[in-house]
């Protein structure tokens, strides 16, 4: 065949905008899963490999294992953190085995597939796969809104970082190409609002957790998993922009009051006639 005439991804996928989708490896420790993501990324269509703190990188095993995708390699975003990797991402899937402390959102790798392609147009999307040995830690894994389960056989469950890569993304291939056939989704479905970015919940967590602990809901000292507990709350919700706004502004109004009742001393609700009339005292001297 003339390679001028050679089909691409996107003849192959056409409603699938690989821009929108980034697969993510943390902190992988063998350059060859690297390159043979890279190849399997390419296998399926998708372009856009972000590495977090890789332990060896640029290396020429991971461009020999990635065959014809070096392009994928060289073009490839390297960052420390993967709250620097996801922070413009409005959807976020990690891959886990069920979830050791704290119940999460499980997809399986076809419910996955399908949600990344409902919301990959108006929501940047990160497919996050864990370190070879360990996968992600409990940390990373609450980054995520969900997590998602390959299942495999007892007697070797363990998947190669690669293979799992390759699993995910062939289920989204086959879900974008099939979506011709597919049933039309109700008007309803779609959403009037972008969803808030990963960036975006971290500060609201963030700015949550500090008036909680204002208004002695919270204890940083003994916290009973709260925070660990809000952020899959908030994450099954998914928040859009238009309700965290409602919602940063709620936290930012409770935080004026409190300042203002320490301004003007105001008692605090269910004070006794004893405090009011030692404040009251107090005020006129």
């Amino acid at each position: 065949m003339n390679i001028e005439n050679k089909p691409t991804a996107a003849d192959w996928m056409p409603l699938l905008d690989p821009s929108q989708i980034a697969v993510v490896l943390v902190n992988t420790s063998h350059p060859g899963n690297i390159g043979a993501t890279a190849r399997a990324m390419k296998n399926m269509g998708l372009t856009q490999l972000i590495l977090v703190d890789p332990e060896d990188f640029p290396s020429g095993a991971a461009t020999a294992r990635a065959v014809s995708a070096v392009d994928i390699l060289e073009n490839a975003r390297v960052v420390g953190t993967l709250e620097e990797a996801v922070a413009d991402c409005g959807l976020i899937i990690g891959t886990s085995a069920r979830s050791r402390k704290l119940p999460w959102p499980m997809l399986d790798g076809e419910s996955c597939a399908d949600k990344v392609f409902r919301e990959h147009k108006t929501n940047k999307v990160a497919l996050v796969f864990g370190r070879e040995d360990s996968g992600l830690n409990n940390e990373e894994l609450q980054l995520c809104q969900y997590h998602v389960q390959i299942p495999s056989s007892p007697e070797c469950s363990s998947l190669n970082l690669s293979a799992a890569v390759m699993v995910i993304t062939y289920e989204l291939a086959k879900r974008a190409r099939h979506q011709e056939n597919a049933v039309k989704l109700p008007e309803d479905d779609f959403w009037d609002q972008e969803r808030a970015t990963a960036d975006e919940n971290e500060r609201f967590f963030e700015h949550l957790e500090k008036v909680m602990i204002a208004i002695r809901f919270h204890d940083p000292e003994n916290p009973r998993q709260l925070m660990q507990r809000m952020r899959r709350l908030f994450g099954r919700i998914r928040i859009d922009v238009m309700e965290m706004n409602i919602l940063r502004g709620i936290l930012s109004n409770i935080e004026w009051h409190i300042k203002t009742r320490e301004e003007r001393k105001v008692p605090p609700r269910g004070a006794t006639i004893e405090q009011l009339e030692e404040q009251m005292s107090q005020e006129r001297t």
